[in-house]
C-alpha cells in the first residue's frame, strides 16, 4: 500500500438508485480525495447478482456526475488498479481464496442453508446469539476429506469459510469514532468468503480490492462498523497492513429521531427524486456535505472550493446528522436566488410540460411567456415543481372566491376599490405592469383607499390569491382579458353576497 499518497474509494451496489446516504459517502470521499491532492476511486461492487438491478451502475454514475462529483479511476475512466467492477475480478478472488484453503486458513463448508437455519433457530430458542459452529470439530484430516468427499458425491455445493482464530482482538483507530475493538469470538464464527455460486462475499472481496488499489483511507458509513473486524480477519490471513477507517455516523429523519430508512416514506431520499423536482445539484452538494460534518465558522452557503478547501475529517461529527427538509428547501432557495436564469427556465419548463400545462414545443411567443413567469417565481421558490402549484391562476378558468377571500374583502369595504380600478384599466391600451401598477396608483388617488386595504382586494379580485408575486408583473402575464373577466366575476359575486 501507498504510504503517503491518499487514495480513497466510492464503491457503491449497482442495487438501486443512488440514496442520500450513499451520496454523502461519495462526497465526503471525493472532498478527503480533492483537499489532500490525492486519487479517488469509483469501483462498482456487484458481486451480489441476485439485487443487481439493470442501468444500476449507470444510474449511480449519472447521479454521482450530476452531483457534481467526479473521480480519477473507474470503469467509466479507466486506470492502472481495475477492473473496476467486482464482477470482472472473479479470477483475482479466486487467486487468493486457493492461497487460504492451501495454507489451511480457510475451508470448504457443506452444511446446506436449511441446516444453519435449524441451527440458528436453536440458539435463539437458547438465549444465545446465532453464530456458526464449525461443522467439523473433533474429526481428522482424513475425515474432514471423507465427509466433503460424500457431500461433493450427494451433489452438494460447497462455500468456502475463513477460520476465525480463538482469543484474537480486532482493534483500529477510527478517524471518527476513536479506538474500536472486538474480539474475535463476537463476529459468530468462521464467515463465508466464497458463496456457493463462486462469487466472494462483501467482506472479502472489499479487502482484496482496497489492498491491490492501494486504498489507503476507507470513508463509510457506521452501519459497515461490524463489517470492519471480519475485515480485518481477512488482512491478517493474508498479512497485509489494512487501511486507515473512518466510520461515519448515521442520518436520522430530524422530525422522527429515527435512522433514516429506505422504507420512512415520509421524506424523499433518492438523489433521482429530487432532480426531478428540480432542486439545483449544488445546493444538494452543499446540504448533504453539511450533514454530519461542520465546517470552521457560522456560514452554511459554500462554494464546492471552499469545501474542497476546508474538509478536515477531522470536523466529522460524532453524533447522528439530522435530515432537516425544511433546511434543504432554504438551502436549495438560496441557490435559485443566484442561479442562471437560463438554467431554472429549463427545469421550470419541464416540471410545466410533465404536468401537462405546457406544450411539447412551445412557439417563441409562448417561451417568452413561460421565461416571464420563472423569473417572477424564481426567488419564491424552494425547488421548482413548485411552480405548477405557483402559477396554476395563469392555466385555470376563473374561479369563485373562497369564503376566507370574499371576508377580506368585506372587511376592507373594498368594493369601490374593485369597481374604481376596473376603470383605470379600462383604459389601457398597453397592458403592463408598468401600465397596470400606474392604474392601481389611479385607483388610490380617486377613492383615497391606500396601502393593504387597496393592494390586498386588488391582489385578491384579479389573482384569486391573497399571496403572490408583484400584483403589476401577474397581471401582465395573465392579459388584460383574463383581470377583467376575474374583476367582473368578483363583483358579481359581492352582488349575490350582498355587499355594495
Amino acid at each position: 500500500m501507498a504510504k503517503n499518497k491518499i487514495r480513497v474509494r466510492y464503491a457503491p451496489s449497482p442495487t438501486g438508485h443512488l440514496h442520500i446516504g450513499n451520496a454523502r459517502t461519495a462526497l465526503f470521499n471525493y472532498l478527503f480525495a480533492r483537499h489532500n491532492k490525492g486519487t479517488l476511486v469509483l469501483r462498482i461492487e456487484d458481486t451480489d447478482t441476485a439485487r443487481n438491478v439493470e442501468g444500476g451502475a449507470e444510474s449511480q454514475i449519472e447521479n454521482l456526475h450530476w452531483l457534481g462529483i467526479d473521480w480519477d479511476e473507474g470503469p467509466d475512466v479507466g486506470g492502472d488498479f481495475g477492473p473496476y467492477k467486482q464482477s470482472e475480478r472473479k479470477p483475482i478472488y479466486q487467486k487468493y481464496i486457493d492461497q487460504l484453503l492451501e495454507e489451511g486458513k480457510a475451508y470448504y463448508s457443506f452444511e446446506t442453508e436449511e441446516e444453519l437455519e435449524a441451527q440458528r433457530e436453536e440458539q435463539r430458542a437458547m438465549g444465545i446469539a446465532p453464530h456458526y459452529i464449525y461443522e467439523y470439530e473433533g474429526m481428522t484430516a482424513d475425515e474432514i476429506k471423507q465427509a466433503q468427499d460424500e457431500a461433493r458425491a450427494k451433489g452438494l455445493k460447497p462455500v468456502v469459510r475463513i477460520h476465525i482464530p480463538e482469543g484474537v482482538t480486532y482493534e483500529w483507530d477510527d478517524i471518527v469514532k476513536g479506538h474500536l475493538s472486538f474480539d474475535s469470538d463476537t463476529i459468530g464464527g468462521d464467515f463465508v468468503i466464497q458463496k456457493r455460486d463462486g462469487m466472494p462475499t462483501y467482506n472479502f472481496a472489499v479487502v482484496i480490492d482496497d489492498h491491490l488499489m492501494e486504498i489507503s483511507h476507507v470513508l463509510r458509513g457506521d452501519d459497515h462498523i461490524s463489517n470492519t473486524p471480519k475485515q480485518l480477519c481477512v488482512y491478517q490471513a493474508l498479512g497485509w497492513e489494512p487501511p486507515v477507517f473512518g466510520h461515519m455516523t448515521l442520518i436520522i429523519n430530524s422530525a422522527t429521531g429515527k435512522k433514516l430508512s429506505k422504507r420512512d416514506e415520509s421524506v424523499l431520499q433518492f438523489i433521482e427524486q429530487y432532480r426531478d423536482l428540480g432542486f439545483l445539484p449544488e445546493a444538494m452538494f452543499n446540504f448533504i456535505t453539511l450533514l454530519g460534518w461542520s465546517p470552521v465558522g457560522e456560514s452554511e452557503i459554500f462554494s464546492k472550493r471552499e469545501f474542497i478547501k476546508q474538509f478536515d475529517p477531522a470536523r466529522l461529527s460524532k453524533s447522528p446528522a439530522a435530515f432537516d427538509q425544511k433546511k434543504l428547501d432554504w438551502v436549495n432557495n438560496q441557490y435559485m436566488k443566484k442561479a442562471d436564469r437560463d438554467e431554472l427556465l429549463d427545469l421550470a419548463l419541464h416540471n410545466l410540460q410533465e404536468a401537462g400545462l405546457v406544450e411539447a414545443n412551445p412557439a417563441p411567443g409562448k417561451m417568452e411567456w413561460v421565461r416571464q413567469l420563472v423569473n417572477m417565481y424564481a426567488n419564491q421558490m424552494s425547488y421548482t415543481k413548485q411552480i405548477v402549484d405557483l402559477s396554476k391562476i395563469f392555466f385555470t378558468e376563473a374561479e369563485y372566491l373562497t369564503d376566507e377571500e370574499v371576508e377580506e374583502i368585506k372587511k376592507d369595504e373594498a368594493r369601490p376599490a374593485i369597481e374604481e380600478f376596473k376603470k383605470q384599466l379600462d383604459k389601457l391600451d398597453n397592458f403592463t405592469a408598468k401600465k397596470i401598477m400606474g392604474a392601481i396608483m389611479a385607483t388610490r388617488k380617486e377613492t383615497g383607499i391606500k396601502g393593504r386595504k387597496l393592494f390586498m382586494p386588488i391582489r385578491i379580485a384579479t389573482t384569486r390569491s391573497m399571496v403572490g408575486p408583484g400584483i403589476g408583473e401577474a397581471m401582465e402575464l395573465m392579459g388584460k382579458e383574463t383581470v377583467m373577466k376575474h374583476l367582473d366575476l368578483t363583483l358579481k359575486q359581492l352582488t349575490e353576497a350582498g355587499i355594495n
